[in-house]
């Protein structure tokens, strides 16, 4: 009985924590300007993390970015993550990147 109520409210924990991400999504619009851009800004880039942002501020405080593609010389970006993430990133103009997070109708 004791294991029977046991499993009941890990799989009720786990309904639960699977309805909770299913009820809201988190989508991320417009761009990010890889030359002017601050770390925080960076890491709202699906894929940059706190230390990716760090290395491509680095990076750029060398040599400003020419071609998005340079982004490879960035430690942990490779080709796919690059293609995953390259929509997001411009060269010249403002940074526009924003965070929204939306509610699915269930």
């Amino acid at each position: 009985m004791k294991k029977a109520l046991i499993a009941l409210v890990l799989l009720a924990q786990i309904f639960a924590a699977n309805f909770t991400m299913a009820a809201s999504q988190e989508i991320v619009t417009g761009v990010v300007n890889i030359n002017t851009a601050s770390a925080e800004q960076l890491t709202a880039v699906p894929g940059i993390g706190a230390a990716k942002a760090q290395a491509i501020v680095e990076l750029r405080s060398q040599k400003p970015f020419s071609h998005v593609e340079d982004l490879l010389l960035v430690k942990g970006i490779g080709e796919k993550s690059l293609q995953k993430m390259k929509a997001y990133f411009v060269l010249n103009g403002d940074t526009t990147i924003a965070k929204k997070k939306i509610k699915k109708d269930s």
